[in-house]
């Protein structure tokens, strides 16, 4: 791809970042409240932790790769623009979480205890994280359309795969967590792989 049309592409303005991360933030918020909801109505089971563990794939999906399609990611400009709207819409689910989620006690008291009681342990985590997945998804995309056009679906249907994967081995290796916490983990090293092996072949 010539650099001018990579620079056509590109939208990583800050005006852009921050609509995009505003609305990222929304979606990772409609992610985490119907993950809570779930997990209140379903008993649990296999049933229960197959709908959380399809219902983190599809967030995982959302967060990851549409801040790549938002800022136009084709060249190192967009992949930085796809990580600042990573780390603008962590921020911004930081208010959600404040504002809406915490006075009504949504998280049980063993997720503050890990913090010895404290609400904001894992702020600074949720940061990096959202700006990493973010920053993976935006080489991703910008390696996949370097070899030709390519959608979202697209994009993601690699990274699903090696997450479930990966998934497998780590629940018959008995790793002692929830299933939708491997199939979270699962799909960040996925991510991460497909990454870099996409921009090595780019």
């Amino acid at each position: 791809m010539s650099t001018s049309a990579a620079a056509t592409m590109d939208r990583s303005d800050f005006r852009n970042v921050l609509v995009s991360g505003t609305k990222l933030g929304v979606v990772t918020g409609v992610g985490v409240v119907a993950y809570l909801v779930l997990t209140r109505l379903l008993p649990p089971g296999v049933p229960r932790d197959a709908m959380l563990s399809l219902l983190v794939l599809a967030t995982g999906v959302l967060v990851s790769l549409l801040p790549g399609e938002w800022a136009g990611s084709r060249d190192t400009e967009g992949v930085a623009g796809a990580a600042a709207i990573g780390l603008w819409g962590s921020i911004a689910f930081m208010a959600i979480d404040i504002i809406l989620l915490r006075p009504f006690k949504a998280y049980p008291w063993t997720w503050d205890a890990i913090g010895g009681g404290s609400t904001w342990w894992y702020l600074p985590i949720w940061w990096m994280l959202g700006t990493f997945l973010a920053w993976m998804g935006g080489m991703l995309t910008a390696g996949r359309h370097a070899r030709g056009p390519t959608t979202l679906a697209g994009t993601a249907m690699p990274v699903v795969i090696g997450a479930v994967a990966l998934s497998a081995v780590g629940k018959l290796a008995g790793l002692p967590v929830t299933l939708p916490v491997v199939v979270g983990a699962g799909y960040t090293v996925s991510l991460a792989v497909l990454a870099l092996v996409s921009l090595r072949k780019a």
